[in-house]
């Protein structure tokens, strides 16, 4: 090698890496978008607290992550991991403090076994190829945040011990039926949107503040009637051609029954809270009624969606709407000083 020093391994980054500078005193290390096939040129420290590998290479686990005992947040987000990589990861019992988990947009075709992480408040494994929530019993009882959005899931199943979680999301799966949610008393946000969803069931849950069921194949609106905690509702495409069961929902503030089949509004006129409403893409024919049907937020709602309805068409039409509702900021695209 012609007697020349070779350069310590790391020290000529491909050109797609970056030169990592790590300050071993420092309690959070983010590596995020330096497209690190692996971590053999870093030095990990033990007092590292976060952890942050977002969108590299890596298609295994450093074993001296299993080290980092006082870890609290892992994120190996947008990476090559698959089922294979997390193999040794349900023994790494150091971990064990570990409070966020972040594994999504990876290769995984199943739940890993994170069994244990006894005080995981937030796992989030969406955009993988996950086609069922087994393994989900494994997880501590003491998760708040679960995501298992863009998967291929099926059914709703292993949720029903998750008593303190609070946010759920599940869109863009493969669900047809909601299911099993009973225990889940404290569940403030819902996120189903993008699945194959064809009746409202909410297992009795009364706290929910915010539930999205778009792109699914509603056609009822029933079921809502209990949920009188809810704060926004969204709903836009699906086949619903009434609204009802509304009335209730007197926390409403963001109502969205966008590109449906109604043909008229009804139900809310009691909602004084209301403060977007997005109709559009609907086939209501006229205006008149809307002043009464929406009495109860006439002073509170400052954007309404009436674009790509019939009634729409009518050249005073936005003059109309701002008549009727004096605070309006927005009709449609058109936003108001």
């Amino acid at each position: 090698m012609n007697g020349e020093e070779q350069p310590p391994r790391g020290s000529n980054p491909e050109p797609d890496e970056q030169a990592v500078e790590i300050d071993m005193a420092s309690t959070v290390l983010d590596l995020t978008s330096f497209q690190l096939h692996d971590l053999d040129s870093l030095e990990l420290s033990p007092s590292l607290i976060e952890l942050d590998l977002t969108a590299n290479r890596l298609s295994k686990l450093d074993p001296r992550i299993a080290h980092l005992f006082n870890l609290k947040k892992l994120s190996l987000r947008q990476n090559l991991i698959d089922d294979a990589a997390m193999e040794p990861f349900s023994h790494w019992e150091k971990l064990s403090g570990v409070e966020e988990l972040v594994l999504r947009d990876n290769k995984l075709m199943r739940i890993p076994d994170v069994g244990i992480f006894k005080s995981l408040l937030i796992f989030d494994v969406s955009f993988n190829e996950i086609t069922s929530l087994h393994g989900l019993s494994k997880v501590s009882n003491t998760l708040k945040e679960l995501y298992v959005s863009k998967n291929e899931v099926t059914k709703m199943e292993e949720i029903d011990h998750f008593h303190q979680l609070q946010i759920l999301e599940l869109g863009s799966n493969r669900l047809r039926v909601m299911e099993n949610m009973h225990n889940l008393t404290n569940l403030q946000e819902l996120w189903l949107g993008r699945n194959r969803i064809k009746v409202i069931d909410l297992c009795g849950l009364k706290c929910i503040e915010k539930l999205s069921l778009q792109s699914n194949r509603l056609t009822s609106m029933r079921g809502f009637e209990e949920c009188v905690s809810l704060e926004e509702l969204y709903l836009s495409h699906n086949g619903i051609s009434k609204m009802e069961g509304l009335s209730t929902l007197v926390n409403l503030r963001v109502l969205d029954v966008s590109s449906n089949k109604l043909s008229s509004v009804e139900d809310i006129q009691n909602l004084t809270q209301l403060e977007d409403l997005w109709l559009n893409d609907n086939q209501i024919e006229s205006l008149e009624g809307i002043a009464e049907a929406i009495a109860g937020s006439r002073e509170k709602l400052t954007t309404i969606y009436f674009e790509n309805n019939p009634c729409a068409k009518s050249a005073n039409y936005s003059v109309i709407i701002r008549q009727i509702f004096p605070n309006i900021q927005q009709i449609d695209s058109n936003v108001f000083a």
